[in-house]
């Protein structure tokens, strides 16, 4: 028996502890929002975070996660509040759209890192997320954009009525980012 928090839910597995974490995500947890796409960990597809760092779960074993913080592409925001995908829908990002639970999480990395990142660390934090589409410049732009809705996000003044601080979510949460982090 193998215990894994997925998504801030505490998770016990039976299963072979060489298995993939990304078959246990699927066909275990049912959280399909991480795509198989090579198998190798070539075309990032498959990438979630753990312990807040971008990870190929299609080679990561089971056993190696457990008591980690897996975050998948469904932990990054319920209702789609996220910065990035709020950009990524503003900028029509996705065509098949196939990869791109994987360019997410990977750009969600990136600005825990970076805030406001250059084009060289998004092209960095990004290279072997692959986009059979072809949709990196406006996946670029997207992260422009994310960054710009965080920052702003995190640099509103508070609001107040009658000398009273109003908070834009419950216990001060980003109310951006869903509380989601």
């Amino acid at each position: 028996m193998i215990t894994i928090e997925v998504n801030g839910t505490s998770k016990q597995i039976d299963i072979e502890p060489d298995t993939p974490l990304l078959w246990v995500l699927r066909d275990i947890v049912g959280l399909t929002g991480t795509k198989f796409g090579c198998g190798m960990a070539l075309c990032g597809a498959c990438t979630v975070h753990i312990n807040g760092e971008p990870t190929r779960s299609c080679v990561t074993p089971i056993s190696t996660v457990a008591g980690k913080r897996i975050t998948t592409i469904e932990g990054l925001s319920a209702d789609r509040s996220h910065p990035l995908q709020r950009a990524w829908i503003e900028l029509e990002v996705p065509q098949c759209g196939y990869c791109q639970s994987g360019q997410l999480m990977s750009a969600s990395g990136l600005l825990a890192k970076h805030p406001q990142p250059t084009d060289a660390q998004i092209d960095e934090a990004m290279t072997g997320n692959v986009c059979r589409c072809g949709t990196y410049q406006r996946i670029r732009q997207a992260i422009h954009r994310a960054a710009q809705l965080q920052s702003a996000a995190n640099h509103k003044p508070a609001a107040t009525e009658h000398g009273a601080q109003l908070l834009s979510a419950p216990h001060g949460r980003n109310a951006v980012a869903g509380g989601a982090e």
